[in-house]
């Protein structure tokens, strides 16, 4: 990426040599230029002097972050990937990580407590937009410059609608290279009474649930579906074993965490592990856990990070999966076949994968040659629930 400010070799994470998709877009190089040379009313942004003050939410893969670490910015991020992404992407520009460069915090710390520029990649989330720019009302001020951006198909008068009831007067550019950036006012009268966002939000799964039935659910912003039970979920949860006996059960992509809730409600001996790339899927996957789960119970383990990456090979004995077939905008399988791939690895000989999804995925065919089986759970018209055995029969490449 070569901006005002630089060259960069940005990678995403974690690295596929077959993903084609690059680590920044033109709304990342659009923002980029107008800090550089200013395209309203208000100049150019003065990034001197508001280094050490400068807070940037929603980068996805660490583009902004990097261009401008020479002003010590700080990164707020929910995904744990982008996270790996921005630290792999500083240390390929010599960069780095210490406290003479940039801080990196995630959604679930506490704000800086002064912020002059604040600059918004806007997230595929609504509620998550709002969420943060709440959470950061009370440390801008009115000299505070806002700027946001974002593709045009990712910006919508809704959109606009969040930046000027939380902040304050809300207009856009041009769009170039069908990007956008949005241009906000702090206005003190708004942002001086910020009260907190709704979240979380809390609701109890309905007798139709499965075996989730009855069970309080917890969602942190930007968690898909949240304030009900999405309808894959609800389908798994009519099919998943409950009754596991004691095993190590892992809730993989966990989201709200209501499926390994329900195995731990089922199965007080059960050691359940949920992880998630998001750190507001996690904190709500414990919010869940701790609503259901009495005391005394076993203590599960909750992990956020790239799938199971951080459990040991032949520790697991069933893995549950609504695995995703989104990121950000792009729809792929590619995060899907990792988790699929990752699962083989951290199962014992004879530990199972059950993933759901929908039908016109067609992954009955990525796991029979990942694990040589596969067969279908249940089945309706739109989605499917798969089950795949570890054998001691060499992986296959996918």
């Amino acid at each position: 990426m070569t901006t005002p400010f630089g060259s960069y070799e940005l990678n995403r994470f974690p690295a596929d040599p077959r993903d084609q998709l690059r680590a920044w877009d033109a709304a990342d190089e659009y923002l980029l230029r107008h800090l550089d040379a200013g395209t309203d009313e208000r100049g150019p942004v003065d990034l001197a002097a508001a280094a050490g003050r400068i807070t940037v939410i929603g980068d996805r893969w660490g583009a902004l972050t990097t261009a401008l670490a020479a002003h010590r910015p700080t990164q707020i991020t929910d995904s744990s990937l982008t996270r790996a992404a921005t630290e792999g992407n500083l240390d390929r520009a010599g960069i780095g990580t210490s406290k003479a460069t940039v801080t990196l915090l995630t959604t679930q710390d506490a704000p800086p407590e002064r912020i002059d520029v604040l600059l918004v990649r806007v997230p595929k989330s609504l509620a998550l937009l709002e969420d943060q720019l709440y959470r950061l009302a009370p440390h801008v001020h009115e000299g505070t410059v806002v700027v946001g951006a974002g593709m045009v198909k990712e910006i919508h008068t809704s959109t606009l609608r969040v930046f000027e009831k939380v902040f304050g007067p809300t207009k856009t550019s041009l769009a170039e290279k069908k990007a956008r950036l949005i241009f906000c006012t702090p206005d003190p009268a708004l942002t001086a009474k910020a009260a907190p966002g709704p979240w979380p939000l809390t609701y109890q799964v309905d007798e139709q649930g499965g075996s989730g039935a009855g069970l309080t659910v917890v969602n942190h912003s930007g968690i898909f579906c949240a304030d009900r039970l999405d309808v894959g979920t609800r389908f798994f949860l009519q099919s998943i074993p409950t009754n596991t006996d004691g095993a190590r059960v892992v809730d993989l992509g966990c989201g709200n965490g209501v499926v390994g809730a329900a195995v731990a409600v089922a199965d007080p001996d059960a050691a359940v592990v949920f992880t998630d790339e998001s750190y507001q899927a996690v904190a709500s996957a414990k919010a869940t856990y701790e609503a259901n789960v009495g005391a005394g119970r076993r203590t599960a383990e909750f992990h956020v990070g790239d799938g199971v990456a951080m459990l040991d090979p032949a520790s697991v004995d069933l893995v549950l999966c609504n695995p995703p077939f989104h990121s950000h905008q792009a729809t792929t399988d590619a995060t899907a076949l990792r988790m699929f791939a990752q699962s083989r690895k951290v199962l014992r000989e004879g530990g199972e994968l059950w993933v759901v999804a929908n039908r016109h995925m067609g992954y009955h065919t990525h796991l029979r040659r990942l694990f040589g089986n596969s067969e279908v759970a249940a089945s309706e018209p739109k989605f499917v629930v798969l089950r795949a055995i570890k054998r001691e029969a060499r992986q296959r490449p996918l």
